[in-house]
Parts: C-alpha cells; structure tokens; sequence
C-alpha cells in the first residue's frame, strides 16, 4: 500500500494556537492576512510621469516619496521594453553618472540636474538609443548599476525595482516640479492621444503605399494600349 513520506518541515509549519493578551484574544496572522495589500509604491510613493517627445515620445515614471525623495523610471509603455533592452550605460560622454558621490544627511556634492538632464544612455535590440532624462531639476544621489550588467532585467523589473536613479529636489522646489508632471490620469490621457496619433500616421502612410502601386499598376496596364496606337 503506498503511502505519502512524511514532510520533515512539518513540524517548523505555522500552527494558530489561541492566545489572550490582557483579555483581548490575539488574532491569527494568516487570517489578518490580506492577498490585495496595497505594494510598497502605493503605500509610499506617488506616481508622475514626463513625456520625453524627441525623436519619438518615450514615457518615464517619477515614483515621488513624501521625503522628496524620487526614483526615476521608465514607464510600463516605454518602447525600449518592448523592443528588448541590449546595453545600458551611465557613462553619456561628458561624464559618467555612476561616478556621483553623495555625503551626509544633505546629500553634498550630489551632481547638480536639470529637467533635462541626461542620467543614463539606453540601447535597444534593434540598436535604438535613448538618452534617460533626469525628469526633475534635482540633486543626483545614487544610480543602480545593476543595469549596466544585466541590462535585460530591466525589462521585467518590478515597479520601484527597476529606478534608474534616485533624485533629490530642493524642498522649496517641489510643488512646481509636482505641477510640471503629469498625474496619473493626465498620463493616461496623453499616452493614449499619442498612441492615437502613431496609428492614424501609420495608416496614413500605408494609405499612401497603396495609392502609389494603384497609379504604378495603372501605368504598367496602359503601356502595352499606348504602344500599340503608337504603331
């Protein structure tokens, strides 16, 4: 008769017993577990995003902690994601980003961004570069290097987990750099208007293409006519 080994954890598995506390009867922990648990950026960040137009709009992720503290990211639609993610670099000519050092509470010798600024070079499988903008005038205080290694995880990377860098904006600066983001919902409207956009030029182009072999084969059809009267 088979029957099942025993499980030699089984005595290390979590077992409720009924515990008081000053008359208050302690609650299980699997019970007061809750599986919709807001993530740790719900719970502490609020999400902005910056549009970079040129030379095709790429979409970045401010993730802004109530310290003022910032990650920047790419965001979920940012086409380098989709197109697979080939090399990832800091160092964008001029200086190298992952040189940046930081000391004390005040973050002093931090490099200096603006808006603009570019914090890391990004290139795709289909060798498309883009320059990550810093997105908020800031201070630099860390950039993850694990990209530069292992650029590919950076396509799966969990929000929060796949920061680029961690910016620190002056406080006196924070609610205009707020106002020049976008919300989330201001995101969703505009990405979808752009993604709009994209299909209407796209099938404007192959509209195009049509026309253009419609007149092609036309032409192609009449020269035999064309010769014969000539004849």
């Amino acid at each position: 008769m088979h029957t099942e080994p025993e499980d030699p954890l089984a005595p290390y598995y979590y077992n409720h017993a009924q515990e008081v506390i000053a008359g208050i009867e302690v609650p299980s922990i699997t019970e007061e577990w809750v599986e919709n648990y807001p993530s740790v950026v719900d719970r502490f960040f609020t999400r902005y995003y910056y549009i970079k137009e040129s030379p095709e709009p790429a979409p970045y992720q401010v993730l802004f902690h109530s310290n003022r503290v910032c990650l920047i990211c790419l965001a979920p639609e940012h086409p380098a994601i989709k197109d697979g993610i080939k090399s990832f670099t800091f160092d964008i000519g001029n200086t190298d980003r992952s040189k940046n050092t930081v000391k004390g509470k005040g973050k002093k010798g931090g490099m200096v961004l603006q808006h603009d600024s570019t914090l890391a070079i990004l290139t795709t499988e289909q060798n498309k570069a883009y320059k990550i903008p810093s997105c908020v005038q800031s201070k630099l205080v860390e950039v993850n290097t694990a990209w530069v290694e292992e650029p590919k995880r950076l396509e799966t990377a969990a929000e929060g987990e796949g920061y680029v860098a961690i910016v620190l904006p002056k406080p006196e600066d924070c609610e205009n750099i707020k106002r020049s983001l976008l919300t989330q919902a201001q995101y969703n409207e505009k990405w979808a208007a752009i993604k709009k956009n994209a299909a209407q030029k796209l099938e404007n182009v192959s509209n195009a293409a049509k026309t253009v072999n419609k007149v092609a084969e036309g032409e192609q059809e009449s020269a035999p006519v064309d010769a014969q009267h000539a004849d």
